[in-house]
C-alpha cells in the first residue's frame, strides 16, 4: 500500500493540501494537535480578517466541498470564528478521518537515518513521531511531509533581543500573548493594561480594549512601541488598498486621538517585574512603567523548528524561512504587503520530499497572506504527484496590498528611516518625548 502524504497542521494551509493531494490521488494524513480544524485560528475567533471571503477559500477545497451543498461565501470580511464555521469545518468535515486531531507532531525523520546519515537516505521513507491526546505515542511512515504547523505556538517574547526580558517568565501570570476581546472584557475592565508590539495584532488589541474602555469606567490603556517615531504605526488609512487594514489603523488612531490610550515610544523592554500591584516594564534605558494589571504581548511570532531537528533545513539565517523567498519578505530589505507567489521550487529542501508551507514558510515575516499560501500547497502537491509543469505554473492573482509599512530598517529604534521599498511615510502630527521614570506618556 502507498503510504500517505503527511500533513502537519489542520489549519487553512493544511486543510487545503489535503484537497489537493486527494484531487490528484495522492493519499491525506493531517495530524492536528488541537481538539478540531484549525484550533490556532479559534483562538483568534474574534478577530475580523483584512482579506475577503473570496480570497480565503482555496480552489481545490471548494471543488471538494461543492458535492456535500456547501455554499461557498461570496461577499464580507469575515473573523477567525466565521472563517472555521462557513469554510474550514465544512472542509473537515468533508475530508473525514484523513483529519486526526489531538494528535501532536514531536519530530520528523528518515526511517533508520539521523541527520548525519547520507546513505540510502532519500530511499527511505519520513517517520513522523506523535503524540495523541491520551499521552501514548505513535510513529507513522510517510512518502512526504508537508509542514503547515504555522507559528501561532511560538509568539516573540517581550524582551527587545528576541529573547525572555528578564523576569518575563515570572510574571506569566500578568501576561498575555492573545488579543483581547471585547466579549471578555473582565480581565481589562477598570484597569491599566499595557500592549507591546507595533504590528496589525497589536492594533487590533488597542481597538478591542477601546471598546471595552468605552463601556467600563476608570480604565487605563498604554501602548508601548519599540521604535522611536509613531511612523506608519497607524497604517495607510483610506490609500491603503485592503480596506479592513486601513480601518483597522484609523480606529486605532482614533482611541489615540481620544485620550483612551496613551502611547509611549522607543520603550525597549529589558525587564518585567513583579509587584503587589502588578507587572512593571523596565526598559533598557532605565524609564519604569507603572504596575499594569495586564501586559499583552503582541510582538509577532516565530516558527518551531525543532520537530525539525532529525531533517535537513536551507533557511535563511535572520528569517528562518526557506532561502528562495526570504529577500521577498525580508522586513529589513521591505515592508511591502505584495511579494510573488512562492511555488514548490522556492520552498523545496535538502529533505527531498519536505516542504514548509504557509505562515511557518515566512518565518518570522509578518506580510503572510492566504491566497499565497494556498498557491504554495497547489505547488507542492502538483511536483508530489509529477505534475512539474503544474507546479513550475503561477496560478496566483493576489489583490492590491496597498501601502508600504515604511519600516525601513526593521523596528529602528530611532525611527529615522522611512520605508526602503517605496516612499518615505508623511511626517506623523503626535509628536512625542521621552516619559519620565514611572510616568506614561
Amino acid at each position: 500500500m502507498d503510504l500517505p502524504v503527511v500533513v502537519i497542521g489542520a489549519g487553512p494551509q493544511g486543510l487545503a493540501a489535503a484537497a489537493h493531494l486527494r484531487e490528484r490521488g495522492l493519499e491525506p494524513l493531517v495530524l492536528e494537535r488541537g481538539a478540531g480544524p484549525a484550533a490556532a485560528v479559534a483562538e483568534w475567533g474574534h478577530v475580523r480578517l483584512f482579506s475577503e471571503w473570496p480570497e480565503l477559500v482555496d480552489s481545490a477545497a471548494a471543488r471538494l466541498l461543492e458535492p456535500s451543498g456547501w455554499q461557498r461565501p461570496e461577499r464580507g470580511y469575515p473573523t477567525g470564528g466565521a472563517w472555521i464555521t462557513g469554510y474550514l469545518a465544512p472542509l473537515a468535515q468533508v475530508l473525514g478521518d484523513r483529519v486526526r486531531y489531538g494528535a501532536r507532531v514531536t519530530g520528523v525523520g528518515r526511517k533508520g537515518r539521523d541527520l548525519l546519515v547520507d546513505a540510502g537516505r532519500a530511499e527511505q521513507p519520513f517517520v513522523i513521531h506523535v503524540e495523541e491526546a491520551d499521552g501514548s505515542q505513535s510513529r507513522i511512515e510517510a512518502q512526504a511531509v508537508i509542514d503547515a504547523s504555522g507559528t501561532w505556538t511560538s509568539p516573540n517574547p517581550a524582551g527587545a533581543d528576541g529573547l525572555p526580558a528578564l523576569g518575563e517568565t515570572a510574571a506569566a501570570g500578568f501576561l498575555t500573548y492573545r488579543i483581547p476581546s471585547f466579549a471578555d472584557a473582565e480581565p481589562y475592565a477598570g484597569r491599566h493594561t499595557v500592549v507591546v508590539g507595533n504590528g496589525h495584532s497589536a492594533a487590533t488589541a488597542i481597538t478591542e480594549l477601546a471598546r471595552i474602555a468605552r463601556q467600563h469606567p476608570d480604565p487605563r490603556i498604554t501602548w508601548v512601541l519599540r521604535r522611536g517615531t509613531v511612523g506608519d504605526t497607524f497604517g495607510g488609512g483610506e490609500a491603503d488598498e485592503l480596506p479592513e487594514r486601513g480601518a483597522l489603523g484609523q480606529r486605532a488612531r482614533t482611541a489615540v486621538d481620544q485620550g483612551l490610550v496613551s502611547l509611549v515610544t522607543g520603550f525597549r523592554i529589558e525587564r518585567i517585574d513583579t509587584a503587589d500591584q502588578g507587572a512593571v516594564l523596565v526598559a533598557e534605558d532605565g524609564r519604569v512603567l507603572e504596575p499594569a494589571d495586564r501586559v499583552v504581548v503582541l510582538t509577532g511570532f516565530r516558527p518551531d523548528l525543532s520537530i525539525l531537528s532529525e531533517v535537513r533545513l536551507e533557511l535563511n539565517a535572520r528569517l528562518q524561512a526557506p532561502v528562495r523567498i526570504a529577500a521577498d519578505i525580508d522586513p529589513n530589505i521591505h515592508s511591502c504587503g505584495s511579494v510573488r507567489a512562492t511555488g514548490a521550487v522556492d520552498l523545496a529542501q535538502p529533505e527531498p520530499g519536505l516542504f514548509i508551507v504557509g505562515a511557518k514558510s515566512y518565518g518570522r515575516a509578518p506580510t503572510f497572506l492566504a491566497l499565497t499560501g494556498y498557491e504554495q500547497v497547489r505547488s507542492v502537491v502538483a511536483e508530489l504527484a509529477g505534475d512539474h509543469e503544474a507546479a513550475a505554473r503561477s496560478e496566483l492573482v493576489l489583490p492590491g496590498t496597498g501601502v508600504c509599512g515604511g519600516a525601513g530598517l526593521f523596528d529602528d529604534p530611532t525611527g529615522a528611516k522611512g520605508g526602503a521599498c517605496c516612499a518615505p511615510a508623511a511626517p506623523q502630527v503626535i509628536q512625542l518625548g521621552r516619559a519620565p521614570a514611572g510616568t506614561a506618556v
